[in-house]
């Protein structure tokens, strides 16, 4: 069974999830998941996907109504022996209706039925996971765009000590070594922009390519912070997954179209009675035709005799797929729990690390600040004055890293928690 409740649980009713990203405060988030449940290719797949089905399950319910035909023939001969021309004209209706004494007919509705709202739920989970990649991109372009920044400042400031350890070697105070060091420090660091700048135009040619721009016109990205992510949202028991995540009402749809597909398959080795009803017109002048008619109403009873044990095995390939699916449905549970536990120890275990690395950083920084004094006294080689400031500039690329992947863990979250605002969309 289910976890009586997840690692960390609020006391509050469980959040709806809807529309998560709003609470990040960002309009310009708001405009581009707003243009990607539009324009995506991928959204536009699963609302075709879901007119298929729609499809299927009119054509399967109409099974249960009565099929009406018409026909309607003119023919002329002529008669060589009176010569003169012979015509004659018909037309006629027919029906016929199968009377559903088993339920086999509604069963494939039903099943339909079921499958048609299960590629509903599968369209609700495309849009939720589209919302969720158009926002780690958004957050990463802001996170690479900091990095830059730090990676900039830093690359400004390793350039001034160059300066300043050139000028002390002029005046013999420093060693060439201590020049030689420094500059492969300032190489070093401004090698790292070609790549913090490639990680950016790389993730802004995929936010394009989720907002369908067929031109791969990457949007004007103006955030120049990452949004603070706030409390943890209300969780709610892991039961409450079972209605808000679609990926887990699709599976359990599809158990219960299975159940209704083995039904069918049993109801079609019993015999089938069909009721069929004519009714024919014929004349030899047109304005006559329906003074003469004949009409007849027949039933048929049809079943398997033998058949090689065709329709048993059908009956026993529906069996096993209910079994499948209902394999799939239990794994598809487990892997929301899961999904769920993951993204709430990786959030609370990412704040502890964040906070360790800020004493880390702090630390450093004196530590660098007290190696340059000590240097600047002669008390010790410019290779510890190297070591500080290469661990303190280290330290600030990875808290810019630890803030993005917070964010990561609390976009991971709000997926994994799954709701129901996708019912709102529209249909393109």
């Amino acid at each position: 069974g289910l976890p009586p409740r997840f690692s960390l649980y609020g006391e509050e009713h469980p959040d709806t999830q809807n529309r998560w990203w709003t609470r990040f405060g960002s309009a310009e988030l708001d405009a581009l998941i707003a243009e990607s449940l539009t324009n995506s290719p991928t959204l536009q797949q699963a609302w075709a996907r879901l007119a298929q089905a729609e499809a299927v399950a009119r054509k399967v319910g109409a099974a249960k109504l009565p099929t009406v035909g018409y026909s309607a023939e003119a023919a002329a001969a002529r008669n060589s022996i009176a010569e003169r021309t012979v015509e004659g004209y018909a037309a006629g209706l027919s029906a016929s209706y199968e009377i559903d004494l088993w339920g086999r007919i509604r069963s494939q509705t039903e099943a339909a039925a079921l499958d048609r709202d299960a590629t509903r739920e599968q369209l609700n989970t495309a849009a939720i996971t589209l919302s969720a990649q158009v926002a780690l991109r958004w957050a990463g372009i802001v996170a690479q765009r900091l990095q830059t920044d730090v990676i900039g400042r830093q690359l400004e400031a390793n350039r001034t000590s160059l300066e300043l350890i050139e000028l002390r070697f002029r005046k013999s105070i420093s060693t060439a070594l201590d020049v030689y060091q420094q500059r492969q420090t300032v190489a070093a660091t401004a090698s790292q922009l070609p790549q913090a700048e490639l990680r950016e135009e790389l993730l802004r040619n995929e936010l394009a390519a989720l907002l369908g721009r067929t031109d791969l016109a990457a949007p004007d990205i103006a955030a120049t912070a990452l949004p603070d992510p706030g409390p943890l949202p209300a969780i709610g028991l892991p039961a409450d997954l079972l209605a808000n995540r679609p990926d887990v009402r699709q599976a359990g749809l599809r158990l219960r179209s299975a159940d209704w597909s083995v039904g069918a398959a049993r109801a079609d080795r019993l015999p089938a009675i069909r009721l069929s009803a004519s009714g024919e017109y014929a004349n030899a002048e047109l304005s006559d035709l329906f003074d003469d008619w004949f009409a007849n109403l027949a039933a048929s009873v049809t079943g398997p005799v033998f058949e090689g044990g065709r329709r048993k095995a059908e009956v026993e390939r529906a069996r096993a797929v209910a079994d499948e699916r209902l394999a799939d449905y239990r794994a598809t549970v487990i892997n929301a729990v899961k999904e769920v536990e993951d993204a709430l120890v990786s959030e609370r275990k990412q704040r502890a690390y964040i906070e360790a690395l800020d004493l880390r950083l702090s630390a450093a920084r004196r530590s660098y600040e007290e190696a340059v004094n000590r240097y600047r006294n002669g008390l010790v080689e410019y290779t510890t004055v190297l070591l500080q400031l290469n661990t303190m500039q280290a330290l600030e690329r990875d808290r810019v890293a630890a803030q993005y992947d917070l964010l990561r863990y609390r976009i991971d979250l709000y997926r994994a928690l799954g709701g129901t605002w996708p019912d709102e969309l529209a249909r393109n």
